[in-house]
């Protein structure tokens, strides 16, 4: 790649969703992470970018992340925590919205944007996160709004929402998607492309019953209780357990388990992998069981959420990328659920070198 650019990346967990981005010449050398952990991960998967560790809310932080931005870094990739957005969570209106700090961060972006000479600017959230109204000014206005009357008059904003399902990534992951860019530069839309299903990208791959390791790396099943096994053996492709008449999720006390219409649900061999939250290692999730196939006895095989390599693979990860054991299956499926499925990010500065 002839053009090389530098990047800054903010809230960057343990950045997952870069694993693509040297190899289509964008180059992050500073990053920004609250946690710990997540920090000592990224450090691991990217070894040569400058991470700094601390609160972006924090003034000190802030002026180290600046002051570590020249004016050879045009682009700005900036991804706040959704989970005070999420439709999952317990944030269903404004009132809501107005009570999560963390529905604010986006206000630290401005601060660094306004101290620096980024060409590009990417910010990738959920959906509903161009859904909120924040006090500005005296006004209630959304982020549009708000990010017109700031930067208006020097960049061309584009806000979208992208489903990484038409991007290559064999997932179902809306995201609202905000670019920035420099009057007088251009950056395309990423090229669509045709969905991946569950059944082409994890359907070669080995059943595996509750507590089976295959010879594959990554490929291997925990064991939820056998009272949840026998409802979800008799649980066909694409329905909930909890629908079952018979062999329903059930309590220690035999007493029926109640929730909602896509928990204890397998998913569909001829869609893409729902969205990987960080809660997918759990059966009662939202649609994380293993589609399963059905077997002579008419029961159903792979009573279990799907393996940390199917997860990968619906999430645009190397299958061989290498993650330290000092790591859990939980913490890892938990950065996933976090993350910007790396394809999708690779697909959406693309353009940005196509002008």
């Amino acid at each position: 790649m002839k053009n090389k650019i530098k990047a800054v990346s903010l809230f960057s967990s343990a950045g997952i969703g870069e694993l693509f981005l040297d190899e289509i010449g964008i180059n992050v050398i500073v990053a920004n992470e609250l946690l710990e952990k997540r920090v000592e991960l990224y450090k691991h998967l990217q070894p040569n970018c400058n991470m700094i560790q601390g609160d972006i809310c924090n003034d000190i932080v802030k002026k180290k992340i600046i002051s570590e931005i020249d004016k050879s870094v045009k682009l700005l990739i900036a991804t706040p925590p959704c989970q005070g957005f999420s439709s999952i969570g317990k944030n269903k209106g404004q009132t809501h919205f107005e009570k999560d700090d963390r529905n604010f961060l986006i206000f630290h972006v401005f601060d660094i944007i306004n101290k620096s000479e980024f060409d590009y600017i990417l910010i990738e959230n959920v959906p509903r996160f161009l859904e909120m109204y924040y006090p500005y000014k005296g006004e209630l206005l959304s982020i549009n709004e708000i990010i017109d009357k700031i930067y208006g008059k020097k960049y061309t904003i584009e806000i979208k929402v992208l489903d990484a399902k038409d991007y290559g990534v064999p997932q179902t992951r809306p995201r609202s998607i905000i670019k920035m860019y420099k009057k007088g530069l251009k950056w395309g839309d990423p090229i669509r492309k045709k969905e991946i299903t569950l059944k082409e990208s994890i359907g070669h791959l080995p059943s595996l019953e509750p507590g089976e390791r295959s010879k594959l790396k990554w490929h291997y099943s925990n064991s939820p209780n056998e009272r949840i096994i026998e409802a979800l053996r008799h649980t066909p492709t694409g329905k909930s357990a909890l629908v079952n008449e018979i062999y329903y999720p059930k309590k220690e006390n035999g007493e029926r388990i109640n929730g909602f219409h896509n928990t204890y649900k397998r998913m569909s061999w001829d869609s893409p992998a729902h969205a990987r939250t960080t809660y997918s290692g759990s059966v009662s999730s939202h649609n994380n069981v293993h589609p399963g196939k059905q077997l002579k006895n008419g029961l159903f095989s792979d009573p279990r959420v799907l393996s940390l390599l199917e997860t990968f693979i619906v999430s645009s990860i190397p299958n061989d990328i290498d993650i330290p054991k000092k790591f859990s299956e939980t913490f890892i499926r938990t950065v996933i659920g976090e993350g910007i499925p790396p394809l999708f990010l690779k697909e959406i500065l693309l353009p940005i070198f196509k002008r």
